[in-house]
């Protein structure tokens, strides 16, 4: 029973992150009339006070002083790399391009894989070289039917494949708070010597359209460590296929916002393109949970091997003379 509790609550906390981020669509453009870099700016900022604020609560500032050199180096990286995440998704929503933002996100799996051949040097299977294929001939299909590079589905890609990859090198043992605190305030000089020119020059947004308007602009730290925090519990609680499963109701939310809400095109060659995006991921996450299967049996395995093997050796040690 605990167990069966365990995994329907990390269940929930993982809809609840993920469908989160399925609605982020919808708020962003709640927003205007402030500007992509207003808006990322603004969102920088009160993230990390959001996130210090649970520091402190939590009284997990030690979390951050245990932190070495290299891993700060690498956090102030995917800084960086999440910053420019965050930029191109809101580009992507607020200039009608919801729909690529969501390819950007299925695609997202078959770049992880290419990098973890490229710079971690593993090796592919069969089924993952045809995801990564066909994911390739989507992103040409879509190309050739439009007219143009989907490149907001590239950059959110390979942005969030790399930030991903960074932070795998960092370690798991960085709680998610900890390193959103850190990633945010490697941002925030750059974030509010920006918004303090932008009330310089009379261009900020934040407050001169009310108070409901500044409100929403310093949400932005809500919205964004919200989802965090539910997607952390889920991740303790639920087994990685699970997650790797839920992983794509954020594209397919984000997918049917911008289509049934917005009402962007979906030319045939676009369709095309996403039904081959949307095989790929069916390949990918069949391949995943059979080579999970795999990897239980074999531990499995070994472990019942383990005490044969011990028996074995006592009763040779038990023949020496």
């Amino acid at each position: 029973m605990p167990h069966a509790t365990t995994s329907r609550t990390g269940l929930a906390l993982g809809l609840g992150a993920y469908g989160l981020w399925g609605l982020l669509p919808v708020y962003f453009p709640l927003l205007e009339p402030a500007s992509p870099l207003e808006i990322i700016a603004h969102r920088v900022v009160w993230s990390l006070v959001v996130c210090a604020l649970l520091l402190a609560v939590t009284r997990a500032w030690r979390t951050v002083r245990a932190l070495d050199r290299r891993s700060l180096g690498l956090l102030a990286l995917a800084g960086v790399l999440v910053a420019a995440n965050w930029t191109t998704y809101v580009v992507g929503v607020l200039s009608g391009r919801t729909v690529d933002a969501a390819l950007g996100y299925y695609i997202n799996p078959l770049v992880t894989v290419s990098l973890a051949v490229l710079v971690l040097r593993e090796r592919m299977r069969p089924a993952q070289w045809v995801a990564v294929g066909l994911g390739t001939v989507a992103v040409v299909v879509i190309t050739a039917g439009v007219g143009e590079l989907p490149w907001i589905a590239l950059v959110l890609a390979v942005s969030f494949g790399l930030y991903g990859l960074i932070k795998n090198r960092v370690g798991r043992s960085v709680p998610a708070v900890t390193s959103l605190a850190v990633e945010t305030a490697f941002l925030t000089p750059a974030a509010l010597v920006y918004l303090l020119w932008l009330g310089a020059s009379g261009q900020s947004t934040f407050g001169a359209h009310g108070t409901g308007h500044a409100l929403a602009l310093a949400s932005a730290g809500v919205v964004t460590a919200v989802p965090l925090l539910l997607f952390g519990g889920a991740a303790r609680r639920l087994p990685l296929s699970v997650i790797g499963l839920l992983q794509y109701l954020a594209p397919t939310m984000q997918f049917a916002i911008g289509v049934l809400v917005f009402g962007e095109a979906m030319p045939a060659a676009r369709w095309w393109g996403f039904g081959l995006v949307w095989l790929a991921v069916v390949v990918l996450t069949v391949d995943g949970l059979r080579h999970g299967r795999t990897q239980r049996l074999a531990r499995r395995g070994a472990a019942a091997q383990a005490p044969l093997d011990g028996q074995t050796a006592s009763t040779v040690a038990t023949d020496k003379p």
